[in-house]
C-alpha cells in the first residue's frame, strides 16, 4: 500500500466508540435544553384572555371615528376588549368578544356589553356586561359595587352635568365656550376635560374624581381611569380645541368574577 492509498482510505469509528457516543448524545442534548430553560415563576399570574388579573394596564391613543364638521351625526361605534387589550372589529359587535363600547356624542359615551338590553350595542348576544361611575379616585375604589348600581344601557357614561351637553355624572366635562374651565380664550373653546383626578372650574368649584366600574361581557370586573381623549396629551394644560381627538387614554385593572374587592398585586 502506498502512502497515498494509506491516507485516502476511509477511517471508520470503531464499534465500541460508536456505541458510547450514541449513548451520551441524548444526555448532552437534554442537559443543554435544561440549562436554557427560563426560571419558572414563583407565583404565576391568573390570566383572563391575554390580560392578567390584578395588574394595572394602560392603553394610549385608542382612536375612534369623529367628524368636527358634523359632531351630532352618529358615528360608527368602537369596541374594545379589556380582557385581551385590543380593539374588536364592528363585525363582532353581537358577540362577547368586547367589554367596553364607545358611541354617542363624539363616540365619547361608554357602555358595557350586555346582550339582554335592547339599547345595548351587544344586544342579542351572550354578553352579561354592565357599567357605572363613582365619584372617587381610581385608588379609592376598592369594593365591587352592588349589582343594583350597574346599568346595562348603550350610552351610559359620558358628558358631566357640570359642563355643556351634560348627562348626569360623567367621566368628562365639555367646555363649549371655554369659560367653564378654561380662560375664555379661543384655544380653550370646545375642550373636553377628563375628571379622573377631579377638576377645578373657573369659578372655583372643585369636582370630585371619577372612576368607572365595569362588568365585562364574561362577568369579570374592571375599574377604569379615563385619562384623556387627546392624542399624546394627558393633562388639562395640554388640551386645546386644535389638539387631535378622539384618542382615548385610560388605565384599568381586572379582577375575576365573584370578587368583592379590587386588588392590585
Amino acid at each position: 500500500m502506498t502512502n497515498t492509498e494509506k491516507y485516502m482510505k476511509p477511517k471508520f469509528i470503531q464499534p465500541a466508540k460508536r456505541i458510547f457516543l450514541l449513548a451520551i448524545i441524548p444526555f448532552m442534548i437534554s442537559a443543554c435544553a435544561k440549562s436554557e430553560d427560563p426560571t419558572p415563576e414563583t407565583a404565576p399570574e391568573v390570566i383572563t384572555g391575554t390580560v392578567p388579573f390584578y395588574k394595572v394596564q394602560r392603553v394610549e391613543n385608542f382612536a375612534v371615528e369623529t367628524d368636527d364638521a358634523n359632531p351630532t351625526v352618529p358615528k360608527s361605534a368602537a369596541y374594545y376588549s379589556l380582557e385581551n387589550k385590543m380593539e374588536i372589529k364592528a363585525a363582532f359587535a353581537k358577540t362577547a368578544r368586547w367589554d367596553v363600547g364607545f358611541n354617542g356624542l363624539y363616540n365619547s359615551f361608554l357602555s358595557g356589553n350586555n346582550g339582554g338590553n335592547a339599547t345595548n350595542l351587544g344586544y342579542g348576544a351572550s354578553g352579561t356586561g354592565a357599567i357605572l361611575i363613582l365619584e372617587k379616585s381610581f385608588d379609592e375604589v376598592t369594593d365591587i359595587p352592588a349589582e343594583a348600581q350597574f346599568k346595562t344601557g348603550g350610552t351610559v357614561v359620558g358628558t358631566d352635568k357640570n359642563g355643556d351637553f351634560g348627562e348626569g355624572t360623567g367621566w368628562y366635562l365639555y367646555d363649549f365656550g371655554g369659560r367653564t374651565v378654561g380662560d375664555g380664550s379661543y384655544e380653550k373653546e370646545h375642550v373636553a376635560y377628563a375628571i379622573a383626578d377631579g377638576l377645578t372650574l373657573a369659578n372655583g368649584t372643585k369636582l370630585p374624581a371619577r372612576t368607572i366600574v365595569l362588568r365585562t361581557a364574561n362577568g369579570n370586573f374592571a375599574k377604569i381611569k379615563m385619562i384623556s381623549c387627546y392624542q399624546n396629551a394627558f393633562t388639562p394644560a395640554t388640551w386645546f380645541r386644535t389638539t387631535p381627538h378622539m384618542f382615548f387614554t385610560f388605565e384599568y385593572v381586572l379582577v375575576p368574577k365573584g370578587s368583592t374587592k379590587f386588588e392590585i398585586k
